[in-house]
């Protein structure tokens, strides 16, 4: 509604150049609260179409024509525009606040999932190294309970001891599933003890448990080393938990190309301890770990036992970088996403618009009003003989025959005689635009039907 308004009010501005304020304020506005083209389309056609009319039947009018140019393109058409590209750049500012919001949020998200693999490193930590701690002291507190002549308070305290570290597994288990999430990979920094030392420890502690190893021996990568040592840690820690009493062989063999490390316990005699509950994890992690480290793993029964191998490649694969966060809505990381583009290219758009479409509307206007008052120029043209042949007193209907059919729609700045029944007739000296005496008028002056003067004015 409120662009006809400003397009009807920019018309009276041809009249009196007080209509432009009003004219401006609802045309901004127009463009401001809506945007809409159709409805200023529709009434400037209007417009134009009423005011071509206008000076078609009122050649008088023809005068206003440069002010109605002005007024149109300066009251209507650039406010609408300045007001539209008002609007597609808040738009796109409310888009640049939204796609910042959108980046904090993911920030956020990734130093969330940082802290998720930070927890699953911990929980992997603690299920490696305490567990296998707290199983072998169970495993030396059960051995300690059946040595033969043991005090009756000392058997107690050590089924005591036993118990607590049960309970400790137990509660270790607990914790690590509320810190274990998913994670997307493991450390490979080197590992600090080696596997040799795993298993001297393990028998310290009352594991019967040896190692074998086979081919040259060489310095394992940090990835190879870290992985082997969890495995052997993790497979220990199960013969604790799971067959106390039975025999652990572990085997550590290396090649050109991989190193296999495998665990194998055979069936015990009869336990020494009941086994200590578990949480069903470490064969997860392992596999986890082996796979990360570009190997395979594999456990299960094996000849009334069970056994866990690990394949492991002497050069590990270079462990894939993690993927940048994707951009929203899709495309390369950094790019903006389809809404913001979308706006960009619209408040474009608007702000070219705003310049070409009024500049274009004054060239067009300007051209149209040029054309239609140098058409009706050449039929006020009083060609120089026939004025030259006037003489002062003839009658108006002598007069008439070599006047032209139509007079000038404006009058010149010129003096006109004043007195009862005086009238004066205006008609061009040329229609060309491009010589000396163009805009030169002749003034021919009459009184009670008799020539009384002719006058040539300048332009």
């Amino acid at each position: 509604m409120l662009a006809p308004v400003a397009v009807a009010a920019s018309g009276l501005g041809a009249t009196s150049l007080w209509w432009a304020l009003p004219a401006m304020a609802a045309a901004f506005l127009a463009g401001r609260l809506s945007g809409r083209t159709r409805p200023l389309v529709v009434a400037l056609t209007v417009l134009v179409t009423a005011a071509s009319i206008a000076v078609v039947a009122v050649p008088g009018l023809l005068v206003l024509g440069s002010r109605f140019v002005v007024v149109v393109v300066g009251a209507a058409l650039l406010p609408w525009f300045a007001g539209r590209v008002w609007r597609q750049y808040q738009e796109l500012t409310r888009l640049g606040w939204d796609r910042a919001g959108r980046l904090e949020r993911e920030q956020r998200l990734v130093a969330e999932q940082a802290r998720l693999r930070e927890r699953a490193r911990i929980a992997q930590d603690m299920h490696d190294a305490l567990g296998h701690d707290l199983s072998l002291i169970a495993l030396s507190a059960g051995a300690l309970k059946l040595a033969p002549g043991l005090a009756e308070e000392h058997r107690a305290a050590a089924e005591d001891v036993r118990a607590r570290a049960a309970g400790a597994v137990e509660r270790l288990g607990q914790v690590i599933g509320i810190l274990r999430e998913e994670a997307d990979g493991a450390p490979t920094e080197p590992a600090d003890f080696a596997v040799a030392r795993l298993v001297e420890d393990a028998a310290a502690s009352g594991l019967p448990a040896v190692l074998r190893t086979e081919g040259e021996e060489y310095e394992m990568p940090p990835a190879v080393e870290r992985a082997a040592h969890r495995v052997v840690q993790e497979a220990l820690t199960n013969v604790a938990k799971h067959a106390p009493g039975a025999t652990a062989t572990v085997r550590l063999s290396r090649t050109a190309t991989e190193v296999v490390v495998s665990v194998e316990n055979a069936p015990p005699p009869a336990p020494v301890a009941p086994p200590l509950p578990g949480g069903g994890l470490g064969l997860i992690g392992l596999d986890e770990r082996v796979r990360l480290a570009g190997g395979s793993f594999d456990c299960g029964p094996r000849g009334g036992g069970f056994a866990v191998t690990a394949r492991l490649p002497r050069t590990p694969s270079a462990r894939p970088a993690s993927p940048a966060p994707a951009a929203p809505g899709g495309g390369r990381p950094g790019a903006l996403p389809p809404e913001h583009r979308r706006a960009r290219r619209r408040a474009g758009r608007a702000l070219a618009a705003a310049v070409a479409v009024p500049l274009l509307a004054t060239v067009v206007l300007t051209g149209a009003l040029t054309a239609w008052g140098s058409l009706t120029l050449s039929h006020t043209v009083l060609a120089p003989a026939d004025y030259t042949a006037l003489r002062l007193g003839q009658n108006r209907s002598e007069v008439a025959r070599v006047l032209p059919d139509r007079q000038l729609p404006y009058r010149p700045r010129a003096y006109e005689p004043k007195g009862p029944g005086i009238r004066c007739e205006y008609y061009a000296v040329t229609a060309a635009r491009f010589v000396s005496s163009s805009g030169d008028a002749y003034q021919l002056c009459f009184q009670d039907g008799r020539l009384i003067g002719r006058t040539v004015f300048g332009g």
